[in-house]
């Protein structure tokens, strides 16, 4: 598989934005007050994130809101916030105010995320809540699968940006499966420069995989947790953020 850099026409390499859920999951392991997600932020940002991306779900299984509001009032780079579609959950942003939404599928069952927004079964609701977001000024993101139709579909309702699933690709062996999950991505890619919106990627994705998404043309962001939280463990995290970061830069 080729690591192979971009053409020459390309600005800049994407932004890292970290996911920190993890360490408000293992803080929820017995319920105290550490380690606090704040305090990764903070060390997130002396590593060089340029984003700190955090998940609220509906059933608080690891960021609470009050983790969100202290992290408004702190974070000094991107704030982006995932959130489901329903309209109370769109209400907390309102109130918040991060720098971005990010638009995401939630089933109580799953243990992470398990693919992308199904938007076109649930356009009226999602229409809805990228329209009270963007009027509040928010910027609006949809996690999406590499499906043209759901690009298409995203796009007509207003999103400023996609973030592609690369859950699959993530997952796929290493060879022929790989490559056919990374072209699935790269022409996704394509659809969505092409219609203007702001190209994301995210899930699953580590220290050996994350070049070839790094490289695809106009990537602009990629939002990376579970496994800099892991190398955390080992290195610290500010060490872990800064090995990412060397990871995406490499290519370019």
């Amino acid at each position: 598989m080729s690591n192979s850099k971009p053409a020459s026409h390309h600005r800049r390499p994407p932004r890292l934005g970290v996911n920190i859920d993890h360490v408000a999951t293992l803080r929820q392991a017995r319920r105290g007050i550490e380690p606090d997600p704040v305090w990764a932020a903070v060390a997130c940002e002396i590593g060089g994130a340029d984003g700190i991306t955090v998940h609220l779900r509906e059933d608080r299984r690891h960021i609470q809101d009050r983790d969100v509001r202290v992290l408004r009032e702190t974070v000094q780079i991107d704030l982006n916030l995932e959130l489901s579609i329903e309209p109370e959950m769109v209400a907390i942003a309102l109130a918040l105010r991060p720098d971005q939404v990010t638009l995401v599928p939630e089933r109580r069952e799953e243990v992470t995320t398990e693919g992308g927004l199904a938007v076109s079964p649930r356009l009226k609701v999602v229409g809805e809540a990228v329209a009270r977001l963007r009027d509040a000024g928010i910027r609006v993101s949809a996690f999406l699968d590499p499906d043209p139709s759901e690009i298409d579909a995203s796009v007509k309702l207003g999103v400023e940006a996609i973030e592609l699933h690369t859950g699959r690709y993530a997952e796929a062996r290493e060879g022929r499966d790989r490559d056919a999950e990374l072209e699935a991505l790269r022409s996704a890619g394509v659809r969505i420069i092409s219609a203007g919106v702001g190209l994301h990627a995210g899930h699953g994705l580590n220290y050996r995989n994350v070049g070839d998404v790094a490289a695809i043309p106009e990537m602009a962001e990629l939002n990376i947790g579970h496994a800099i939280v892991c190398r955390a463990v080992f290195v610290g995290l500010e060490k872990a953020v800064r090995e990412m970061k060397e990871c995406i830069t490499r290519v370019w």
